[in-house]
């Protein structure tokens, strides 16, 4: 089985005249980014890597996330940043096999996107909540029943659980 962690950047800001991939984390993004990497670590979801976008929010997310998981394998991926859920399937599929569990902090349209490709099935109050909308910081545990990387397809994996900021208890969800 291979699981991938599919997280969406942590809440930005929109400075005026900053180009989108420069966009930084807003105080309270930064403040989730903590609260998601506290979660991955409380409940021992800890990657063999990590695949991160190259646009400056998704970077501070992991830079805020990091310290919970301690040292582990990252690279930064230029296809996630503005990548429709085709493409980061491809990516995905290309991961080595010694990596069984990747987390992949990027952007959305394609997280949401790829995630509704991927979870056939899986906790009914987890996929609903994953429908309605998939906020920034949002973290999806999908588990393909898969030896490889390379026989990710799509509809093929189960969601183990949906968690969000709010869901953690941290107010609302953007």
């Amino acid at each position: 089985m291979v699981r991938l962690l599919l997280m969406r950047h942590a809440k930005s800001s929109w400075p005026s005249g900053i180009p989108d991939v420069d966009r930084p984390l807003s105080a309270r993004g930064r403040k989730a980014a903590v609260l998601m990497g506290d979660y991955l670590d409380d409940e021992e979801l800890s990657p063999d890597l990590v695949l991160v976008s190259p646009a400056r929010r998704t970077q501070e997310t992991w830079s805020l996330v990091q310290p919970a998981l301690g040292p582990v394998a990252v690279r930064t991926e230029p296809r996630i940043y503005d990548a429709p859920a085709s493409r980061l399937l491809s990516m995905l599929q290309e991961i080595e096999p010694l990596s069984q569990t990747v987390l992949v902090i990027g952007h959305n349209p394609g997280f949401e996107d790829l995630a509704r490709l991927l979870a056939s099935h899986g906790s009914g109050e987890a996929m609903s909540r994953m429908r309605q909308k998939y906020p920034t910081a949002g973290l999806a545990v999908i588990d393909c029943d898969c030896e490889s990387w390379a026989d990710v397809k799509a509809r093929g994996g189960k969601l183990d659980r949906f968690v969000t900021p709010k869901t953690l208890g941290a107010g609302e969800d953007d």
